[in-house]
């Protein structure tokens, strides 16, 4: 029998990769000739990756990027990123004791991440994190990605859990259109990367610490996709 799941978004839901993304991201700008980006904009970059977060920073200071240089920062971004793991990178608080419960109840735990998988999986195994996860899909592990709601049901494919009780949790509209998408409910987070307050996307429910997150809510929400 299928077990529940709760399949969590990674940079800014499950852990804070900002500190480490932004000096990433700067370190790209700095070889570019650029100003570095301030933590406040962050927040409008982040989402969909390493790449369009350079072509975000770059649109955000009005300069041309063509392609070549795109695919040379980006690179650079991965080969700073993934050195310098996990860097300052932690999960949020309450988070693993989130993971912890919903395991003790008999939920699978899953990623669905636009990062790249290796990327992901490296984070959490450099946290110590690897055995709480089923599974960890990044933006690069099928031929589709969120918000394309297949990367959420192919992650929860992946990890054995039952579709017709999974619950996401993220923090942005991207993650929030996925789960729409595919029927299934989702729980925002509300300290996230979003530039947008994460109510305005109209999530199932809205959480702004993971010991909000309990059983009872994911079952809840269960209990209302089925009637």
């Amino acid at each position: 029998m299928l077990k529940p799941i709760i399949v969590f978004d990674l940079d800014g839901t499950l852990v804070d990769t900002a500190p480490d993304l932004l000096t990433s991201l700067n370190h790209c700008l700095t070889l570019a000739g650029m100003t570095p980006a301030e933590p406040g904009e962050l927040r409008g970059f982040v989402g969909m990756g390493g790449r369009v977060m350079i072509e975000r920073a770059f649109a955000a200071q009005q300069r041309a990027l063509s392609a070549e240089q795109l695919d040379t920062l980006q690179v650079s971004f991965l080969d700073h990123y993934g050195s310098h793991m996990p860097g300052e990178s932690r999960p949020y608080p309450g988070a693993l004791d989130a993971v912890a419960r919903f395991a003790s109840a008999g939920y699978d735990a899953a990623i669905c991440t636009n990062k790249y998988e290796g990327m992901a999986t490296s984070l959490i195994a450099a946290l110590g994190l690897a055995d709480r996860f089923s599974a960890i899909c990044g933006g690069d592990s099928f031929a589709f990605r969120k918000p394309d709601p297949r990367h959420l049901t192919e992650t929860i494919a992946r990890a054995g859990g039952d579709p017709e009780r999974a619950v996401m949790i993220g923090d942005s509209r991207t993650d929030i259109d996925t789960a729409k998408a595919a029927g299934i409910p989702v729980i925002a987070v509300d300290f996230g990367y979003t530039d947008r307050h994460v109510r305005e996307f109209e999530p199932s429910r809205i959480i702004s610490h993971f010991d909000e997150l309990t059983v009872e809510m994911a079952e809840a929400l269960l209990g209302e996709t089925t009637r």
